[in-house]
């Protein structure tokens, strides 16, 4: 269950990232409700998960990692921005940090 909560929590997280771009500055009320609700949503479903006794370390490169490779991806299919060799090995290097904190387990 924990896991699934996680998964909830970067899709939120996502979803807020991308509302804020959207947002323009704040500029755009309905974008900056999406985002601050999305935060909002991310950060409760993260706190339950991690009440589950997820480890903080692995939870948090797991809900950071994931969120950040997603919304690089999303910027460049649905918004415009660059996504160069450079982007890619940095998220494949994040993707490879999660996976050593997985091994390194805990629970």
């Amino acid at each position: 269950m924990a896991w699934i909560l996680l998964a909830f929590a970067i899709a939120s997280e996502v979803l807020a990232t991308s509302a804020l771009k959207l947002s323009d500055g704040f500029t755009h009320l309905g974008w900056t409700l999406v985002a601050a609700a999305g935060y909002i949503t991310s950060f409760t479903l993260l706190a339950r998960a991690l009440k589950l006794h997820l480890d903080v370390g692995t939870a948090y490169a797991v809900w950071s990692g994931a969120g950040t490779a997603a919304i690089a991806i999303i910027g460049a299919l649905l918004l415009g921005e660059t996504l160069t060799p450079l982007k890619i090995s940095g998220i494949l290097l994040i993707i490879g940090g999660v996976v050593v904190l997985n091994l390194a387990g805990g629970h």
